[in-house]
């Protein structure tokens, strides 16, 4: 297993490991569209300090030695049994880090293109928009805990999954517009802004997910929180994901909106009482059990 080669001789302060669950077809979408794509796209990370990043293959092999999962030659969450599931995810929320997951519920998206975006970050622009989401809340932690440790703004490393159908180059390219934008005050959709201070165009890798530690235990996130929205599929089951919460992301101690992600919103998502039990384990409210986020 491997980290990534570094291909920038730029120094950085973090790693950031990211994978995902599902697929980001909208022309059909299940469960409106039977033989469509997945309901779901879960883009999971995992942010470590650099000091960490050797420990990565060493916090993997604890895992699989702990449930007895060393068959195979890496760590995948869909070839677990539901316990193992639930104990490699209580393993991974003890680790020295923080996760994040966007999870995009695409039933309103369906059939939908957005031309402006896809002029903007090609022709992927729904999964680029997905890990902008990511992105945004990442580099907001990363910038605001190296000023306040080290008085100035540290650089984050960051490792794809690396999946067929992607153009991660697509995406370099739509960081740094986005880089640009932020930095010339003309972001688009300004809710949120990449703090572009930390990112550099040669930190960013894409490896295979059986080479690289770090992007097991992203694939272990993004697919446990996929498990638990995915309330039409034969493995819907809330608790792995649900069992993550010590390690996943808060500002404020609000994990909602922060480390995990709800598009669209609340209101919009139109979710059903077995998908809203995930979020309202970690803060969101829906319509009848609580106010809005």
């Amino acid at each position: 297993m491997r980290y990534g080669k570094e291909k920038s001789s730029d120094s950085y302060e973090y790693v950031l490991y990211v994978d995902e669950a599902g697929d980001d077809g909208l022309k059909k979408v299940r469960p409106i569209d039977p033989d469509g794509s997945s309901e779901w796209l879960c883009i999971g990370a995992l942010l470590v300090r650099v000091n960490n990043e050797k420990s990565v293959v060493d916090w993997v092999k604890d895992i699989r030695r702990d449930i007895a999962a060393v068959q195979g030659p890496v760590l995948h969450f869909r070839d677990l049994s539901p316990t193992k599931r639930l104990r490699a995810c209580t393993m991974v929320a003890d680790l020295p880090a923080r996760a994040f997951v966007v999870c995009s519920n695409k039933k309103n998206m369906r059939g939908y293109n957005n031309e402006r975006a896809a002029e903007r970050g090609g022709k992927q622009w729904y999964y680029n928009f997905c890990v902008r989401l990511l992105m945004e809340r990442v580099t907001e932690l990363c910038h605001d805990d190296s000023v306040e440790k080290y008085g100035a703004p540290r650089t984050v490393k960051v490792v794809f999954s690396k999946r067929g159908g992607h153009s991660y180059g697509q995406t370099k390219a739509y960081w740094e517009l986005l880089k640009n934008q932020a930095a010339g005050g003309t972001t688009f959709l300004n809710k949120r802004e990449i703090k572009h201070q930390v990112l550099r165009f040669g930190l960013v890798d894409y490896v295979p997910h059986y080479q690289d530690a770090g992007l097991q235990l992203a694939d272990v996130i993004a697919s446990a929180f996929f498990q638990g929205v995915d309330s039409s599929g034969k493995r819907w089951n809330p608790a792995p994901a649900q069992a993550l919460s010590k390690v996943m992301f808060k500002k404020r101690s609000i994990v909602a909106d922060h480390g995990v992600i709800l598009m669209p919103s609340v209101a919009k998502a139109a979710l059903n009482a077995e998908q809203q039990q995930l979020f309202l384990h970690y803060g969101y409210r829906f319509e009848g059990v609580g106010p809005g986020l």
